[in-house]
């Protein structure tokens, strides 16, 4: 019995999008459980240090962190409060914007990110890259550029 209404979408069309949220589900659970076991760093919390240490002077206003690592506000005022009490990230006001504030990386957070780096990135290799050829590497590339996700090399 289906119980979805009709919106286009067939079988096979249906089966490939469940199998991309599996997928992505299935390679950040395996990422989280390693830096949580490794460094007790969940995947979140990597994420943050990780954009603002790529981010110029490592800060960013907490708005545009907040689109970077795909949280709420009000998810990413939590997490960074995390990050502050633990000495990764402090706020700095910005001085253009009275109501504006800044998340920047600490010397700590960039300590603490550059001993995680190498088990995140060994993750992504593993659950990711290495299952994939190359000629597998550039078709996915192409299909996230037609999404508008990333360049078309």
């Amino acid at each position: 019995m289906t119980v979805l209404p009709d919106e286009g979408l067939d079988a096979r069309e249906l089966e490939i999008w469940r199998a991309l949220q599996r997928a992505q589900v299935r390679v950040a659970r395996h990422l989280e459980a390693e830096l949580l076991v490794a460094h007790d760093l969940p995947l979140a919390s990597y994420d943050v240090l990780m954009q603002l240490a790529e981010a110029p002077e490592r800060r960013l206003r907490m708005n545009d962190l907040a689109d970077r690592v795909l949280l709420s506000r009000s998810g990413l005022t939590r997490l960074i409060d995390r990050l502050q009490r633990d000495g990764l990230v402090a706020r700095e006001a910005c001085a253009s914007d009275a109501r504006g504030l800044f998340a920047v990386l600490t010397p700590e957070g960039e300590v603490r990110l550059a001993d995680a780096t190498p088990t995140y990135l060994r993750g992504v290799r593993t659950q990711f890259l290495d299952p994939l050829s190359e000629e597998d590497l550039s078709r996915c590339r192409a299909m996230l550029a037609k999404l508008g996700l990333t360049e078309e090399s």
